[in-house]
């Protein structure tokens, strides 16, 4: 139970924090500081009819007035301002601290505003804690509902002032101030929000149309660039037909030139022939020469031997025998 209420007081979301003195009432329901919590968690959620009978149950278990301020203003939440004005106005809210006195004085001013009487609410909360320099717990709540109160009867300079003082007694921002300032000057999100638009409108465009303008010529870049390499293709294309008439020009040349040097080739070679033939023709004419000189040579020859012969027949040789000799 301990644990729960702990947690219910540290809790930043007020509905978590709801849920954690639940879980504690759950365990410990008749225990006063247990029905305190639980009220405190209840009217922060604006459970106000449970916020009320919380807090008059922790009233009687504990005798304890503290809360009057809190019950008070979920009395006027539900609309019941003569119940909240009795609260505020009963004898045990006269025996309270100074600052539940206060924050009693909180709550009436904006009872009174609800019921028309603007000027009602300044005069209540008049009162030397407004020229107090010092700061206390109370302070920013104290003039937060001051400022609110003079705009109610229509003293807007010096609810600014009023909003001022709320602002530097709140370093925490518990309240709105900031905001209520702001609403006051006729300053609002929705004006912020079209300044910025504005601004969006005026500034951002220029800078688009800047982008714009160096996309487009970046774009004109690329195609200054495709022109370029366009024309290198077509550069190239024309020298590479140039290169293929060349060529087609040499392999010509060179299908002349052979023809030329094949026909020249071939003239030659008959030519050749022809010396050849006659050189044979030749050669077998100076054979046929060779062969009658060689004939003529021979029948010389063998006349010669014929007279030889008939000269040997009749004187032998000396030492040659014959066949009359004797041996």
């Amino acid at each position: 139970m301990g644990r729960y209420l702990v947690a219910a007081e540290l809790a930043n979301d007020a509905e978590q924090s709801y849920q954690y003195a639940q879980a504690a009432r759950h365990y410990a329901s008749r225990i006063g500081i247990v029905r305190e919590v639980v009220g405190i968690a209840a009217y922060r959620t604006e459970r106000w009819a449970e916020a009320l009978a919380e807090l008059r149950a922790a009233r009687r278990m504990t005798g304890r007035n503290d809360y009057l301020a809190v019950m008070a203003d979920a009395e006027r939440a539900l609309g019941r301002l003569d119940r909240a004005l009795e609260v505020v106005h009963s004898p045990e809210a006269r025996r309270l601290p100074r600052e539940a006195q206060i924050e009693l004085r909180i709550v009436e001013s904006g009872i009174r505003r609800d019921q028309g009487l603007a000027d009602a609410a300044v005069l209540v909360l008049q009162v030397p804690e407004l020229r107090d320099a010092r700061p206390h717990p109370f302070s920013a709540r104290l003039f937060y509902a001051y400022a609110e109160a003079l705009l109610a009867a229509g003293r807007k300079d010096e609810a600014r002032q009023a909003f001022g003082k709320a602002i530097e007694f709140d370093p925490q921002g518990e309240t709105d101030a900031i905001d209520r300032l702001d609403e006051v000057d006729g300053i609002t999100v929705a004006d912020l929000a079209g300044d910025d638009d504005e601004d969006f409108d005026e500034d951002d465009l220029e800078d688009e149309d800047d982008d714009l303008e160096g996309e487009a010529g970046l774009e004109d870049e690329d195609d200054g660039l495709e022109d370029e390499d366009d024309d290198l293709e077509d550069e190239d294309g024309d020298l590479d037909d140039e290169a293929d008439f060349d060529d087609e020009d040499e392999d010509e040349d060179d299908e002349e030139s052979g023809d030329d040097e094949g026909d020249e080739a071939d003239e030659d070679l008959d030519e050749d022939d022809e010396d050849d033939e006659d050189d044979d023709e030749d050669l077998d004419d100076d054979d046929e020469d060779l062969d009658d000189e060689a004939d003529e040579d021979l029948g010389d020859e063998s006349d010669e031997d014929e007279d030889n012969d008939g000269e040997s027949g009749d004187a032998p040789k000396e030492g040659q025998s014959g066949p009359d000799s004797g041996t």
